[in-house]
Formats: C-alpha cells, sequence, structure tokens
C-alpha cells in the first residue's frame, strides 16, 4: 500500500482547517493559513517541500527551537509516568518546575501560580494585586499587549482591545518611553525617561493613588515594538510604586526565558517587580503553560486568606515536565548567553547595517535575540509604511514585503508598521545571517514605497 502523495495530504490538512477551525484575530473568509507538514530546530516547512527559516520562533515562543530531543523525550517519559493530576497535589514535575523558576527570578519572587498561558497569568496577577491592596484600577501603557481574556484584553494598550473594551475594568492607560515616537517631545533619552515618569506621576494624581491597586509594564513590550526602556525608567516606576504602596507587575511573557539575553528582561535594569508573569519561552512553547511569580509579601496576604482562584490544568505534569527540560537544556547549552551573544555580534550590527543602506529602516532597536525593524515612508518626518492598523489596501506596502521574505524563505514577523527579528534563541549565526540575507532582499520591496 502506497502512502498518500504530501501535496494531497497538504491539500487534505487545508480542506480540513478551513472548514472546521476558527482562527483568531482574523476574518474567516479572508485567509489562506500555511499547511505546515513539519519544524525542527529554526525552520518549518510545508508539504510542497518549501522550507522556512522562522524569523518569529512561533509567537515568540520556540527559544531552544522546534523539536528540541531532550524537551521531547522529557514530555514522553512524563507521559508513561504521570500523564495528569489535579493542581491541589504535589507532583513531582510541578515542584520542579516551579523550583527552577524561583531560582532564576528576581529578588523575593519565590512563589509560583502556575497557569495555561500567559493571558491567565495576567489576569491572576491583577486579582493579586487588587486583592492585596483593597484598590480596583490598574495603569498600563498605550503600546502593550497583555493577553485576550477579559482582564488581560482590557489591559492591554494595543488596538486589539478597541472590540472588548468594556470601559468599566478599572483600566487606566499612560504613555510609557518610546524616544523614536516620544509623547513627550523628548530629544534625549534622558529627557524621555524624566518626561514620561513625570506623566506616570500626573496620571497617578488625577486618578487618585489610593484606587490604584496595580502599575503593570511589559518589562520591554513585544508586539507593540520591542521598545528597550531606556535607562532609569523601570526604577523610577518601582519608585513611585513604593511611594504610593502600588503593586508593580511585571510581564516577562515574551521577553523572559533567554530573550533578551539574561534568563529574565528585569536583570538588565536590576529591578524587582512584586508580581511577575511568564509563559512562551518557560518550556518554549512545547505545551502550554504560564504563570506568576510571587513576592513573599503578596504571598503573605494568602498565607490564611484563601486566593479566589485556580484553573483545572495548573501545573499540568506534561507542561511542568516540558519546563523542567527545557530550563535544563537552556542552563546546559548555554542558551541565554547564546541570545546576548547574537544580539551584539549579529542581529543588532547586520541590522544597523541594513538600516545604513534601506531607506525604509527608520530605526532599529532591540536586544538579544529581540529586535525591531521600523519602517517608514519617509525618513526625515518618520511617517510609518503604512497607517497605524491598517488593513486591506492600505497595509499594501506592508503585505508585499511580507511575500517578498516568504518568498526567500524567510518568515517575517510583521505587525503595523514593524517587521519584528525574533528567531528562536539557540539559531546558529550562519542560520541568523542567511535571514539577514532574506530580510536584506525583502527591505528592497518596502524601499519601492518611500518617499
Amino acid at each position: 500500500m502506497t502512502s498518500q502523495p504530501l501535496s494531497q495530504t497538504g491539500a487534505a490538512v487545508k480542506a480540513a482547517d478551513r472548514a472546521h477551525v476558527f482562527h483568531s484575530w482574523s476574518a474567516q473568509d479572508l485567509i489562506d493559513p500555511l499547511a505546515v507538514a513539519g519544524a525542527e530546530g529554526s525552520y518549518f516547512w510545508d508539504y510542497e517541500g518549501n522550507r522556512y527559516l522562522d524569523f518569529t520562533s512561533g509567537l515568540v515562543f520556540t527559544n531552544i527551537g522546534y523539536q528540541h530531543p531532550k524537551v521531547v523525550a522529557a514530555i514522553q517519559e512524563q507521559a508513561g509516568k504521570l500523564v495528569t493530576f489535579a493542581p491541589g497535589f504535589a507532583v513531582e514535575a510541578r515542584s520542579e518546575a516551579a523550583r527552577l523558576i524561583a531560582e532564576r527570578t528576581p529578588g523575593d519572587l519565590d512563589k509560583i501560580f502556575f497557569t495555561n498561558g500567559g493571558a491567565e497569568a495576567v489576569e491572576n496577577a491583577v486579582r493579586m494585586a487588587r486583592l492585596h491592596t483593597g484598590r480596583h484600577k490598574v495603569l498600563s501603557a498605550y503600546r502593550s499587549y497583555h493577553g485576550a481574556t477579559s482582564t488581560a484584553i482590557n489591559v492591554t494598550g494595543d488596538p486589539r482591545r478597541w472590540p472588548s473594551d468594556n470601559g468599566s475594568a478599572g483600566v487606566v492607560h499612560f504613555w510609557a518611553p518610546f524616544l523614536y515616537r516620544s509623547p513627550f517631545h523628548a530629544e534625549t533619552e534622558e529627557q524621555e525617561c524624566r518626561r514620561a515618569l513625570q506623566h506616570l506621576e500626573d496620571t497617578i494624581a488625577f486618578e487618585g493613588p489610593a484606587t490604584i491597586a496595580a502599575i503593570i509594564l511589559e518589562t520591554v513590550p513585544g508586539t507593540a515594538g520591542i521598545m528597550v526602556p531606556p535607562p532609569g525608567y523601570l526604577a523610577g516606576v518601582r519608585e513611585i510604586c513604593d511611594r504610593y504602596g502600588i503593586v508593580f507587575v511585571l510581564d516577562e511573557v515574551m521577553a523572559g526565558f533567554g530573550r533578551t539575553g539574561t534568563w529574565f528582561a528585569a536583570e538588565h535594569w536590576g529591578v524587582t517587580p512584586d508580581l511577575m508573569t511568564f509563559a512562551k519561552g518557560v518550556n518554549s512553547g512545547y505545551v502550554p503553560l504560564g504563570g506568576v511569580a510571587i513576592s513573599g509579601a503578596i504571598a503573605e496576604t494568602f498565607a490564611r486568606r484563601p486566593y479566589p482562584g485556580g484553573l483545572t490544568y495548573s501545573g499540568h505534569p506534561l507542561a511542568c515536565a516540558a519546563a523542567v527540560a527545557t530550563i535544563n537544556v537552556m542552563a546546559e547549552e548555554g542558551v541565554v548567553e547564546h541570545a546576548a551573544h547574537l544580539g551584539e555580534t549579529v542581529l543588532g550590527p547586520g541590522l544597523r547595517e541594513l538600516a545604513e543602506r534601506h531607506p525604509s529602516v527608520g530605526e532599529v532597536r532591540g536586544m538579544g535575540a529581540f529586535w525591531a525593524v521600523e519602517l517608514v515612508r519617509d525618513r526625515e518626518t518618520r511617517e510609518p509604511l503604512v497607517p497605524y492598523n491598517a488593513a486591506g489596501e492600505a497595509n499594501a506596502p506592508m503585505a508585499a514585503f511580507a511575500a517578498a521574505a516568504k518568498k526567500n524563505g524567510l518568515w517575517p514577523f510583521v505587525n503595523m508598521s514593524r517587521t519584528h527579528v525574533v528567531p528562536a534563541c539557540t539559531i546558529s549565526e550562519a542560520e541568523a545571517k542567511e535571514g539577514l540575507a532574506a530580510l536584506d532582499e525583502a527591505l528592497s520591496v518596502a524601499d519601492e514605497y518611500t518617499v
């Protein structure tokens, strides 16, 4: 009996998808999802034999690449031993995952509440902050993304919030620093930092400090643009929170677990939050897992008072076994150090060199394996290549850029007028340079739309 040709298998996969799968963030009749046949390391391929270098690492979660054999083996071993168990018990994989995470979190963030992903982590962090303080309001940045569940989507700042923003969640948005498109008319990082902190102070004063439970920030915002905060900003937010009794929450769902060249991005600025959310890279997305790392003071709030929250699959053994294996692999193989080296010697210099040659590149920014390339029509005015939240014909320049990248075997991360360079933290120097060469060609298409 001969097997079905791969092209026919791919067609069957696509047909079943189009008949039955409802895709997120999409107009269902306007999408054409690629049928993926397999993946390994930094690459994936379709049923037609087309191979792509993944500069998205999934949705910025395959920090150790696809199909790492040690993590796959750990999942298989756990499945053979104890495939699932309720969260109210002490289970070896769960306990060890919590221990390994707590060893790497800053300060006294030593208690770990497990969730199934980043949005649920944000939901529970906000709930903890509100219960700990007895206050309701939460402040978050406009340029942010914190998840798609009820509270998390209201805390989110980007346009994905708009259809679900009920206006009554007690969320107040403010402007975080972003010098390239400064809302404060700043000319230097020092000015941007100082003015952003003053803006935050003013927002708190007019909202009422005694009404604010938490300030939540992505340590380095991800989907919103990978804006690395200026020196002193996070420390300034920490000081403001301490002064007003506000819980400081750092969202490290995307930036954590090696992405910026440290275990957690907060290490770059020596700042310890009261709560830290994580997901994605904790087990490279092999099995859904997220969580909240909790400070001693907030953990103490629930020492004698039940925490009113939980999930059926909290700390699922398969997910936790994948986390244990991933963290051990990262330590043994120097993945965090490699990501830092990659940013300093390959991605950073390579992207800056592309910026010098392509008029469509307005700015390059990032660290580790976490970079954004801001695309513009006009470098002088900094007019974006496409309008904010563009769709349809208005988004044609970015669509043309993305199509050119894919034609050259590069799968890009595209959002608004940016392409993000966020490959696996394990990508080799040669693979990274291959990706930059493909990006070089695709940027020539973007150049055609500049003035």
